[in-house]
This record gives C-alpha cells, sequence and structure tokens, in this order.
C-alpha cells in the first residue's frame, strides 16, 4: 500500500501546491521575487547585478514567465535610450509573506543555527 500526500488520479501540478511551485519554483524565480520586494522598482541591468550569477537571457526568460504569471509588472517607457522598470504586482505581493516563513525557517533550521543551539545547551 502506496502512501502519497497527493490524492489518488490527482496529479501533484493539479493541486494548489503544485500550482504554487509552478510560479516560484527554479533557481531564481524567489531571488527575483526578493529583490523586488526590497526594491519596490528596478532595472533590468539593476536586477542582473543585484543577482550576480544570473545569465541576460535567463533573467529575460525568468521575467517573462513571471509577467506572465502576472507575478510582476513590466513598465516600459517610450524614451531613447528605452527605459523598462519592474515591479511586484497585488498577486506577487501576496506570496511575500509565503517567503518571509520560508526566511523564517531556513534561519532557525540551517546547520550553523543547530549548533548554534547545541552549544548554548
Amino acid at each position: 500500500m502506496s502512501e502519497t500526500c497527493v490524492p489518488t488520479g490527482v496529479g501533484l501540478k493539479d493541486t494548489g501546491f503544485g500550482y504554487t511551485l509552478s510560479l516560484i519554483g527554479g533557481k531564481y524565480k524567489m531571488i527575483i521575487m526578493y529583490c523586488l520586494s526590497e526594491n519596490k522598482v528596478i532595472r533590468h541591468n539593476e536586477l542582473k547585478r543585484s543577482i550576480g550569477t544570473i545569465s541576460f537571457k535567463t533573467l529575460s526568460v525568468m521575467l517573462k514567465e513571471m509577467e506572465a504569471d502576472g507575478l510582476i509588472l513590466r513598465q516600459e517607457y517610450p524614451q531613447v535610450p528605452p527605459k523598462v522598470e519592474y515591479s511586484l504586482t497585488q498577486r506577487g505581493l501576496s506570496l511575500l509573506p509565503l517567503l518571509d516563513m520560508m526566511c523564517e525557517w531556513g534561519e532557525k533550521n540551517s546547520p550553523e543555527c543547530q549548533e548554534n543551539a547545541l552549544t548554548k545547551a
């Protein structure tokens, strides 16, 4: 008898958990959201510099996916040179408490935190 957390006949992608993961999963999406939450409005190159390890193309793909998912707003200004700014939408902002809880959990459960708890005992 196999036990799963997903009801029989339902794929993970068809659950609320799976849907949420599809929006914020991957190496960079949560980092992008964090940068946008800290800066409110940021340009592509500023975001790339903030992340550091992401390629121009990968960042562009992530931003397009997040815009299509309604998490970020892309504001283009008709000027020379072109100016484009990114910010979180209300939908994107609504995910921040979840990201904050993940950060808190990580801070409390990281190996360093566990070591500190043992040395204080």
